[in-house]
C-alpha cells in the first residue's frame, strides 16, 4: 500500500487524524477489541494518523473515537467510528470498489428501473457483502464479548480496561460492566448453558461462511480491502493473540486455516509488530505489558534469603502514639473513599438499578 493510496479515497485532506484508543498489549497496537478494527481500518486505507491512549474513562462507550479538525467521530454514535468516517467522507475504504461506492438505495433504484438482469447481479453482491458484515459485527462481536467478560472470569477484561485504576474501583467497574454485558447478551442464571451453546454455534457458522467466501483471495471482496476486512481482521487478531489457549472461540478459529493465514499475513503486511514509535509507545512498554499478561499465571519469584543476610539488621522500634493515630486515620480515609465510590456508582446506575432486588441481580433478568 503505497503513498499514492493515502486518504483511502475519502478526501482526507492535509488535516491529521487522531485515533484515541485503549492501551496496547499482547503484541497488538491496542488490546481493546473495539479499538483494533478502527486502527486497522485506517491502516488498510493507508491514511496517516496519530494514535493516542485514554485511560481516564476505561469503561466508556465513546472509546475509540477519531478527531479530525473540529469534528469528532465517537464509537457510540450513528453506527460507530467507521460508519461516521465513511458518512462524512473523511476515510471511505469502500470508495475504491465501484460496486460498493454508490449509495445502495440510489443504485438499486436505478438498476431496477433500467437493467433488470444487472440488478440481480448487484443485489446478490450487495446481499453477500451486507450479510458478511452482519456476521462479523453481530455474531462474532457477541462471541468476543461473551469470552472477554463472562467465560474468562474477568482477568483478561480487567487487564485491558481497569488495570490502571486503584484495586477497589477497578473491581467494582469490572463487576458493573460484566453485569451490563450479561444483560446485553441475554445471559441469565437459567439460560446460561443454552445461550453459550447458541453464541458459539453462530460464531462457528460465521467462521465457516467467511472461510468459504475468502477462498484463496487476499481480501474478502475484489482482492481489495473493505470495512469487512478491518472488522474481521480486528476480531481475528484479538482472538488469536489476546485470548488464552483454553478459549473455545480461539480453538474454533484455529480450525479454519484459511482465516488464520489471512490474519497473520495481513498482520505482517501492515507491520503491526514493528509500528513506528511516533504512533505507539516505546517497545519496552508494549513488550512489558504483553509479557506481563502472558506470564500473569506464573508465580512471581521472591528475592532469595541470601540478600537479607547481607543487609544490616536494625532493632525494631515500637510504634509511637502518633504513628498509631496516623494509621487509624489512614484506614478511616480509605474506608470513606470506598463508600464514596459505591455511592457514586449507585447514582450512576439510575433509579432503575437502585430498585432491583437480590433475585434480579443474580439472575440478570431485568431489561
Amino acid at each position: 500500500m503505497g503513498d499514492s493510496d493515502r486518504g483511502g479515497g475519502g478526501g482526507g485532506g492535509e488535516r491529521q487524524l487522531v485515533l484515541v484508543a485503549r492501551k496496547p498489549g499482547f503484541g497488538l497496537p491496542t488490546a481493546c477489541p473495539s479499538c483494533l478494527p478502527v486502527y486497522l481500518y485506517l491502516k488498510l486505507a493507508n491514511t496517516p494518523f496519530t494514535l493516542q491512549f485514554d485511560s481516564s474513562f476505561p469503561d466508556s462507550d465513546h472509546i475509540p473515537y477519531v478527531e479530525y479538525g473540529e469534528s469528532v467521530a465517537l464509537n457510540n454514535e450513528r453506527g460507530g467510528v467507521i460508519e461516521m468516517l465513511k458518512e462524512n467522507a473523511i476515510v471511505d475504504l469502500n470508495a475504491k470498489h465501484t460496486s460498493l461506492a454508490i449509495p445502495d438505495l440510489v443504485c438499486v433504484t436505478y438498476l431496477l428501473s433500467s437493467h433488470l438482469f444487472y440488478s440481480f447481479i448487484y443485489l446478490n453482491e450487495l446481499c453477500v457483502k451486507v450479510s458478511t458484515k452482519a456476521m462479523v459485527s453481530s455474531w462474532l462481536y457477541e462471541a468476543t464479548m461473551y469470552e472477554l467478560w463472562i467465560a474468562i472470569a474477568g482477568d483478561l477484561a480487567h487487564h485491558i480496561y481497569f488495570s490502571d485504576l486503584p484495586w477497589p474501583i477497578g473491581k467494582i467497574l469490572l463487576w458493573k460492566k460484566t453485569y451490563d454485558v450479561k444483560k446485553l447478551l441475554g445471559v441469565t442464571k437459567l439460560n446460561c448453558e443454552e445461550r453459550e451453546a447458541e453464541i458459539y454455534k453462530k460464531a462457528n457458522e460465521a467462521y465457516d461462511a467467511l472461510s468459504l467466501k475468502l477462498g484463496d483471495q487476499v481480501f474478502f471482496f475484489d482482492n481489495r480491502p473493505t470495512d469487512v476486512d478491518a472488522l474481521f481482521l480486528g476480531h481475528a487478531l484479538f482472538v488469536l493473540h489476546a485470548l488464552p489457549e483454553t478459549s473455545v472461540l480461539r480453538s474454533n478459529l484455529l480450525k479454519h486455516d484459511t482465516l488464520v493465514k489471512y490474519a497473520e499475513h495481513l498482520k505482517a503486511e501492515l507491520q503491526l509488530d514493528n509500528t513506528p514509535s511516533s504512533t505507539l509507545p516505546s517497545s519496552s512498554s508494549s513488550s512489558s505489558s504483553s509479557s506481563s499478561s502472558k506470564d500473569s499465571s506464573a508465580p512471581k519469584r521472591k528475592p532469595s534469603s541470601g540478600w537479607g543476610s547481607k543487609q544490616k539488621t536494625e532493632p525494631k522500634k515500637g510504634k509511637t502514639e502518633e504513628e498509631k493515630k496516623f494509621r487509624r486515620r489512614a484506614k478511616y480515609f480509605l474506608a470513606t473513599q470506598l463508600v464514596a465510590v459505591l455511592v457514586f456508582l449507585s447514582l450512576m446506575g439510575g433509579p432503575g438499578d437502585s430498585e432491583m432486588d437480590d433475585d434480579d441481580v443474580i439472575d440478570y433478568d431485568e431489561e
